[in-house]
């Protein structure tokens, strides 16, 4: 594993250079990647940079409030050329998506990130593997470079914040991400308007969904282990989206006596996708590693051929030798 370290001061200096930065969120993009990109963009429109963003995905309808979520781009891979191309909450280049065809028009590559599997893919590498958020480093990354907060950025960095740390109610959460949020506040953004629409209110699509994934839960490892399963005819006679499905595997660890769980569910073209999480001092990411996948200790994911049953079965035996260890 490589060395980590926050280089605030690394990525200021490649902004200061730059005119034309591009922008770049992780596929499958959640509240810590798009409020990160969206704050960063307010940032660096302050030092009047030219900003594209890109999202190889559908930004999520609970985070498409924030201010500038409709400027995001599906990437082509032949836009640019661009003078800094910079991902934000990114763990690996695959992560990217065909964002990462971007890479060869960018005269230098950066990143920020807080994920402690990252192999430091870019030019200039911020990444701090224990940061419970990649919005922590923006905060950080903003008083480097000199602006002030106000409360569209605020609004944007609560939403990385607080959706990484489940509602700061993982292990996860730090004295760090009180501080910040301290300072958030202090701007009068709407903290509780934000969280409603963050936490609370959930279309019938997913409520829907929900109800199926729960027909399906099993435990395992002597109850140890609990797993979900959603099928593409699930997603269709409830009338969701893939997003309708991020936060279901949470249900499974808080069940009692769980000490990891499983979401497993049926993607676009014959693949699988694998949530994990974990209770500590159990962990899932090494399982994600095996699997070609990554992510936290905690809180891991995976993407891998089918049929679902088997790729289900695959993932759950390594969880069971995990157990039994």
């Amino acid at each position: 594993m490589n060395t980590m370290r926050r280089n605030p001061e690394g990525i200021a200096e490649a902004i200061r250079k730059a005119h034309t930065v591009a922008l770049v969120s992780h596929v499958n993009p959640d509240g810590d990647t798009i409020g990160g990109v969206l704050a960063m963009r307010l940032i660096l429109e302050k030092l009047h940079k030219e900003v594209t963003l890109f999202c190889d995905g559908k930004v999520p309808d609970s985070i498409s409030i924030l201010p500038g979520a409709e400027l995001f781009r599906v990437p082509e891979g032949t836009e640019g050329p661009f003078d800094l191309l910079l991902s934000i909450d990114v763990s690996d280049e695959n992560r990217m998506g065909r964002s990462a065809a971007l890479k060869k028009n960018s005269r230098t590559t950066a990143q920020i990130d807080h994920h402690d599997t990252n192999p430091l893919f870019m030019d200039i590498n911020s990444v701090d593997g224990t940061a419970p958020a990649v919005c922590l480093l923006i905060r950080e990354q903003m008083k480097v470079l000199g602006v002030p907060l106000n409360r569209d950025i605020a609004a944007c960095l609560y939403t990385g914040l607080s959706t990484d740390t489940g509602n700061f109610a993982y292990a996860s959460t730090t004295k760090e991400c009180f501080e910040v949020m301290s300072e958030l506040m202090d701007t009068g953004f709407d903290l509780s308007e934000m969280n409603r629409i963050l936490f609370r209110v959930k279309p019938r699509a997913q409520i829907r969904l929900l109800g199926r994934a729960l027909d399906s839960l099993q435990f395992r490892g002597n109850g140890k282990i609990a797993v979900m399963t959603l099928t593409r005819k699930d997603f269709e006679e409830c009338g969701a989206l893939s997003e309708h499905a991020d936060t279901i595997v949470n249900y499974g660890l808080d069940t009692i006596g769980t000490e990891m769980c499983m979401l497993a569910r049926e993607a676009a073209e014959g693949t699988v996708k694998f949530s994990l999480r974990a209770k500590e001092p159990m962990c899932v990411n090494d399982i994600a590693l095996f699997f070609g996948g990554g992510g936290h200790p905690q809180a891991s994911g995976i993407t891998m051929a089918g049929p679902l049953d088997e790729a289900a079965a695959k993932v759950l035996a390594e969880m069971e030798k995990k157990m039994e260890a």
